[in-house]
Order: C-alpha cells, then sequence, then structure tokens
C-alpha cells in the first residue's frame, strides 16, 4: 500500500489566462465532498479545489487583518433537517478570533475567542459545540452559534493542538511536551503523561478504533490508547512532525513534516514514505471516505495524494488496486491475470469465501472467484461504506446510515437495528457475522455484546443481549455448523479468552474462560477450530467446544507453537484452511501452517463418521487429536468412540465412569449421569426428576455430597429419608466426625436406619426402573408393526 501524490500550485482553469494559486505558505485544508476541497492562506485567500475537473476557483479574499491557522467543516452526517448548517465552517485566525464562515465565503459570525492566536478550532461529532485552544494556553467550548458555554482548561503554556474524544465527552489537549485528556464531566478523572521529549504540536484522536496519535518536535510520532499507554514509537526523523491525520476508518494515518509525507498503519509501522517538495506540511485531511487525502504545505502548494496497491489474499488469488478505479487479480497457481475495471474510485474491498466485495462511491461490486467477468451490480444508498464482513452465505456493509446483509446475489436479507447505534464507528474488531447470526459489541456500554439473527435483523431469543463481567475487546463467531450450536468468542480487558453458547434456551448463557494473555484470535473458515496469540506462544483450540463437556479435557487439545519465530506484537489477519496468516509488529506478513487432522476430525464427527474418526486418529497418533475426539464423542453421546479415546489418553477414571453409564438400566439415568459427566448436576438432577426416578435422583445428590438436597428431596417425595441419612451417618463415621446438622438431627430420632432395607428398597427401585425401561422398549418396538 503507497501514496499517489500529486502537487496542484499552477491548476487549470476555466480562465486560461488566470492561473490561480496561494502565494505564501497554505496553513489549513479542509473536505467539503470526496472530490472538493477548500484551502487557506497566510496570502489571504480562500481556495476551492474540485478534483474531477481539476479546476480551482477563488471564494474570498479575507480581510488584510486575518491569517488563517485552522479550518474544520461543520460535520455532514447530522444533516437531516437543516441543509444549510454542512455549509458552514470555523476559521480560526492569528487575531484571537475564530470565524464562522459559509461555502461561498461570506463570514457569518466572527467571535473574539483568545488573546494571541487560536491555534486550533474543532467541531465535536455531531455538531453541537466547537472547540478552541489558543496562544494563551486556554480552551474554550461554544456552541455551535459560536456562545461561549465554558472555558475547560487553563495553562501557562500555548495550546497547539485537540481532538475530541469518540463520544464527545472527553478532549485531548496538548501541554507542552505532555498531553492531557480531560472528560468534560466536572467531577471525573484528567489523564496526563509525558509523551514526547519535545514540544507536542499534533494529535488526532480516531473514533473507530479509539486511539490516538501524536507528533512533536522530537521528530517523532507515537501511537498511544485511550488510557495513555504507549502502543507504537517511531525513531527519531530528521524534521520535526508538524501534522498528522487518522483516515475516517481507522486503519492508517498520514503523517507530514518537512518535504515528507508517510502513510502508516494503525499499529506504528510505516507503509510507504514519499518526498515532494512541500516544505513543513502544517495541515493533513483525509476525504470522508478515506480515498484522498490533501495537505497544506510550507511553499503555497496543496498537496494531494490517494491510497494506492493494497492488497488481499484468499486461498490461490491475489488481488492489487492498481489505480483508483483498477484492480488486477492474479491467480498464482497459473498466473492468469484479471483487470477489474470500475466506474467510481473503490472505497472498501474484501475477498473471501470464492466472492470479492467492493464498495465504490456509488455502487456494489459482487465477484465470484469462478468467474472475474460478470460481477454482480447494484447500487449503495449512502455511499461511504466503512467496513465489509462476509461469512460463508453472505455479507455484511457498514455506512454512516446502518448495516446491511446481502447475499451474494445482490439481495438485501436484513438491516439490524437498536438503540443509539452508531454505525461510523464500528470496527472489525466489534462486530461478527456468520452464517445466521450478527454480533455487535455495544459502544455505549462494551460488557455488553448485542446478538441478531442475521436473516431478519430481529434480536436473538428473548432479546436479551449477552452481558460480560468486564468490557470486551474484541468478539468473534464460529463459521460452521447448525445455527443452534454457535459459540462467539470474546476477548476482554484483561486480555482472557471466553466461550459462550449464542443460542440459549431460557437458562442463562454459561461464559467459559479457554485461555488468558490473548491478544489476537480468528476462527478458521471451515471448521470451528479457533487460533489466537497467546502471551508469545501461537496457539490453536482444536476444538473450544469440549471446555462445555469436559473442561479438564481443553488443555490436552490445544496445538503450541513457540513465537520466537514472530517479532513483537503479531497480529492474526485470517486463518484459511490450514493456512494463518499473521501480520508482525513492523508490518511483515509470516505465515504459519496447522496440520490437516483436526479440521478432518470435525467433519467426521458432524457426519457421524465414529469409525473413520477412530481410524485418522490411530493413523495420526497424536494425543490431543484422540482428546479432541474424546471430547466430541461425549458431546454427541457417542460412548464407545469415547470409551476408546479416553482409554487411549490414560484418563482410567473416565473410561470406569462411561462403563459405569453405559450399565445404566434406563435411558433417562444414563442421559442424567452423561449431565453430570459434564459437570451439569442440576440439569441431571431435574431429568431424572421429571422422568419420575425420584430414588435416583437423591442419589445423585449423595454421590455429589450435596446432603441437604438429598434430605430436601426424600422429604418432599416421603421416600428413602432413611437412605440418605444411612449414607451420611457412614460418611461421618468413615471422617470421625459428630452430626452438627441440625435438620439431620431432627430426623435421625424419628426415623431408624436398618441397612439390610435399605438395600432391599435400592434393589426394588433399579428392578422397576428396569421394567419400566424394558416396556418402553417393547412399546417403541411394537409401534412400526402397527
Amino acid at each position: 500500500m503507497r501514496l499517489k501524490t500529486s502537487l496542484l500550485k499552477e491548476p487549470k482553469h476555466i480562465l486560461a489566462m488566470m492561473s490561480i494559486s496561494h502565494k505564501e505558505l497554505v496553513s489549513c485544508v479542509g473536505w467539503t465532498t470526496a472530490d472538493e476541497l477548500y484551502s487557506c492562506s497566510e496570502d489571504h485567500q480562500i481556495l476551492k479545489w474540485n478534483l474531477l475537473t481539476n479546476e480551482t476557483s477563488l471564494i474570498v479574499k479575507l480581510p488584510e487583518d486575518i491569517f488563517p491557522i485552522d479550518l474544520h467543516w461543520f460535520p455532514k452526517t447530522l444533516v437531516g433537517k437543516k441543509q444549510t448548517q454542512a455549509e458552514i465552517f470555523v476559521l480560526t485566525s492569528t487575531d484571537g478570533k475564530f470565524h464562522l464562515v459559509s461555502k461561498i465565503g461570506r463570514i457569518e459570525k466572527s467571535v473574539e475567542a483568545h488573546k494571541g492566536a487560536v491555534l486550533a478550532g474543532r467541531w465535536n461529532y455531531d455538531g453541537t459545540a466547537l472547540i478552541t485552544a489558543g496562544e494563551d494556553g486556554q480552551i474554550k467550548i461554544w456552541s455551535k452559534s459560536g456562545m461561549l458555554r465554558s472555558t475547560l482548561a487553563s495553562q501557562g503554556s500555548s495550546v497547539y493542538s485537540v481532538a475530541w474524544g469518540p463520544d464527545s465527552d472527553r478532549i485531548l489537549y496538548t501541554s507542552g511536551r505532555q498531553l492531557v485528556i480531560k472528560p468534560l464531566q466536572p467531577s471525573a478523572k484528567v489523564i496526563q503523561w509525558k509523551a514526547h521529549d519535545g514540544v507536542v504540536l499534533k494529535v488526532d484522536w480516531n473514533s473507530v478504533n479509539d486511539l490516538i496519535l501524536s507528533g512533536g518536535e522530537d521528530c517523532k510520532y507515537k501511537v498511544w490508547d485511550s488510557f495513555g499507554r504507549l502502543l507504537y514509537s517511531s525513531s527519531s526523523h530528521d524534521y520535526p512532525v508538524t501534522s498528522l491525520s487518522w483516515a475516517p476508518d481507522g486503519e492508517v494515518f498520514a503523517v507530514g513534516s518537512f518535504n515528507t509525507l508517510r502513510l502508516c498503519d494503525k499499529t506504528g509501522w510505516s507503509y510507504a514514505l514519499e518526498k515532494p517538495n512541500t516544505g513543513s506540511v502544517f495541515t493533513l485531511a483525509w476525504s470522508a471516505d478515506g480515498t484522498q487525502l490533501a495537505g497544506a504545505c510550507g511553499n503555497g502548494h496543496v498537496i494531494f495524494a490517494h491510497v494506492v496497491e493494497q492488497h488481499w489474499e484468499w486461498k490461490n488469488f491475489v488481488i492489487t488496486l492498481t489505480k483508483r478505479r483498477t484492480m488486477q487479480v492474479r491467480n498464482v497457481m497459473n498466473d492468469a491475470v484479471d483487470v477489474l475495471e470500475f466506474r467510481d474510485r473503490v472505497i472498501k474491498a474484501s475477498l473471501a469465501y470464492g466472492h470479492l466485495v467492493v464498495a465504490t462511491s456509488l455502487q456494489c461490486y459482487v465477484y465470484n472467484s469462478r468467474n472475474w467477468n460478470t460481477p454482480l451490480i447494484f447500487d449503495l444508498k449512502e455511499g461511504t461504506v466503512s467496513l465489509i464482513l462476509q461469512a460463508e452465505k453472505h455479507f455484511l456493509l457498514v455506512d454512516g446510515a446502518g448495516l446491511y446483509t446481502f447475499s451474494y446475489e445482490g439481495r438485501l436479507i436484513s438491516s439490524p437495528k437498536f438503540p443509539g447505534m452508531r454505525a461510523d464507528i464500528l470496527n472489525a474488531q466489534g462486530v461478527s457475522l456468520s452464517n445466521d447470526t450478527i454480533a455487535i459489541r455495544d459502544k455505549s456500554d462494551e460488557k455488553v455484546v448485542l446478538l441478531f439473527d442475521a436473516l431478519t435483523g430481529k434480536a436473538l431469543g428473548d432479546g436479551k443481549p449477552l452481558t460480560h463481567k468486564l468490557e470486551v475487546v474484541e468478539i468473534a463467531l464460529d463459521q460452521c455448523g447448525p445455527s443452534t450450536e454457535r459459540k462467539i468468542a470474546l476477548i476482554d480487558k484483561n486480555r482472557d479468552l471466553y466461550l459462550t453458547s449464542v443460542r440459549h434456551l431460557g437458562r442463562e448463557p454459561k461464559i467459559s474462560k479457554i485461555g488468558s494473555m490473548v491478544h489476537s484470535m480468528a476462527w478458521n473458515d471451515t471448521a470451528n477450530i479457533l487460533c489466537g496469540i497467546q502471551d508469545n506462544q501461537f496457539t490453536v483450540w482444536y476444538y473450544p467446544s469440549t471446555v462445555f463437556t469436559d473442561k479438564e479435557l481443553l488443555p490436552k487439545t490445544l496445538y503450541i507453537k513457540d513465537g520466537s519465530e514472530f517479532s513483537r506484537a503479531p497480529h492474526i489477519l485470517s486463518y484459511v484452511g490450514t493456512k494463518v496468516t499473521l501480520r508482525q509488529g513492523d508490518g511483515s506478513l509470516v505465515y504459519s501452517s496447522v496440520p490437516p487432522y483436526p479440521a478432518l476430525l470435525h467433519e467426521y464427527s458432524t457426519s457421524a463418521r465414529w469409525e473413520d474418526a477412530l481410524r485418522l486418529c490411530r493413523f495420526a497418533k497424536d494425543q490431543s487429536l484422540w482428546a479432541c475426539l474424546a471430547g466430541m464423542a461425549m458431546a454427541n453421546r457417542e460412548l464407545t468412540t469415547a470409551e476408546m479415546a479416553y482409554a487411549a489418553i490414560g484418563e482410567l477414571p473416565r473410561v470406569q465412569y462411561i462403563n459405569f453409564i453405559k450399565e445404566q438400566p434406563s435411558k433417562e439415568s444414563s442421559l442424567a449421569h452423561m449431565l453430570m459427566f459434564s459437570g451439569q448436576g442440576q440439569e441431571a438432577e431435574a431429568t431424572l426428576l421429571q422422568a419420575g426416578l425420584i430414588y435416583q435422583a437423591i442419589q445423585v445428590n449423595v454421590d455429589l455430597f450435596n446432603w441437604e438436597r438429598a434430605l430436601e428431596l426424600a422429604v418432599k417425595h416421603k421416600t428413602h429419608v432413611d437412605t440418605v441419612l444411612a449414607y451420611r451417618e457412614k460418611f461421618l463415621q468413615k471422617f470421625g466426625r459428630k452430626e452438627t446438622n441440625k435438620r439431620f438431627l431432627q430426623y435421625a430420632e424419628g426415623v431408624e436406619v436398618d441397612w439390610e432395607k435399605i438395600q432391599a428398597k435400592i434393589e426394588m427401585e433399579l428392578a422397576k426402573e428396569r421394567e419400566k425401561a424394558a416396556n418402553a422398549s417393547v412399546r417403541s418396538s411394537m409401534a412400526p408393526r402397527r
């Protein structure tokens, strides 16, 4: 990926004789649309640049005493009621004023704001407030019409740059070498830290990824999280960093200094370095769709750049964006090359599951990898697509207005909505798509994950979202298997990895921890296998669902690779087939392969080919495969296979217990003991009570030493009180203890314990159960004959 730049100083104009350009340094630039830019200069001119026609026109010549410093357009996203509001921008100047200027260049209002120059002016995301920062060290908040609301901060040094937090409830500003995050609520805690070794000149805070950028006179740029933790620091460059700006989707950012323009990934490493003849770049601004970048240059130029040479990979295809409207598809198997042409410029693209989805400024193109010549094309409403997610059967588009699920035939399937939805700040970590489910992390309460049916757009189940005990950082839905068994993996703020079921009937879902210190994760595209970067290791969970059937089996189903072959902080991009693609901390791509057997095992398990599964495990001679098979067989109640698999990994107590389950006289008892095996004691008891097997339910509680519950059942059903008391007495004698429980003492007085009678009663219960089971099987075999 790189920037293709062009410097416009003497652009073509309608009147050929009159060439319009800036004579002095350009101090600020701002986009109105994706193809139209306004620039202001110390020559007092405001120019409009149209990139479609390559024309430049003079909007207005400002009064001689106005030297502009910063320009920011009123946010467009809110244009619903009044179109006029989007036609206005704030211009700050050296005389201590800010000016509200209309699109035609008329100064609607000038406000005395600071002593000395007003160094920055920014609208918040919904346009309800304006913040200004001055040489006098003050930061002030103003209403939309320019009335002073409050002075937020006052310090001894100039505030060079200021930015709003993602929810417009916090402010980030510079204070010498320090950065300060100050919430608008007066009582909230202020975060302040030393950021650079020289004065901090520029900051930016992205609303999608919640990351902060800073650049300073120490010639470095740095990336921080919103708690002030350093995520990346560049080496010291030749010149101070005079400008930087996040792309709207938060995937890349641009950095400008003297004769230098860089394009960097959100994790900090640099994609490309351009050395244009610009002087210092004082301001950088991205267009709303994130495809174009403009810079205000110290030598009177305005520099324009657009992103090209982006790459997408899937199996044997590599796709490259060669020009802004052209893609090249290369099949690496036979070196066949196809060129895809688009009517408008490409904004976003995604390649997975045999389909390429490309969103241009007005349309969406869907290509099938088997045929690159005839795409399916449909029009887009909003235009600026910020995210594309793909599943096997459909894909999800996110734009400023909402989320839309489309089939690969271009049919709109659903459009989930929820209160307080802000589609413009959704990112790939906070949204996940599978064939039947959409999961979205709630931005207003990050402990909550909202779940929707992908086919209807309605909330799943009873409409209650999934709530975790901590803030969730990343979510991912598994891609295979029936919708009833859909699982979601989530990483929380402590970097613990949890797994839970998406569809749960009535019960609270069980959220089980399966890993800690996990920094990145991805599900496989063809089997429910999960991989992740865990601490400094690369870990693959061959069968994560085993945590619900046999928790102690989970560590045995892991495949762990030492992380020494990766550099610092790798990030998983995709897990397709047996290949995992990772992006290292320095931006290089590395590939890691995973053995193919677990995916085969998943396939055999879903199609109930247990003989083949056993054969595969015997062939591979891998303990982790046997452990997976044991978990899968238990989950599918395939006891014979489970017994063999547990025996192969030396789990003898479990083998014995499985034999005990097999010997149970009735189906209900077997089912109850299988639930017991998975640690679901309450469900086991409920199953037995429902089948009318009271003694067995009591016995289950006795086996688990749930004495109180056993006695409660016995008393409630007026049976086997003596049995419970007898077992309790035996238990206490064994440990040489005296009875202290009042309820047991109370019943012990009135009930005599006779082991012979109890044994006879138990035998009778078991005989009754056998007879009942035999009658049921006779009835079921008679039914087909009738």
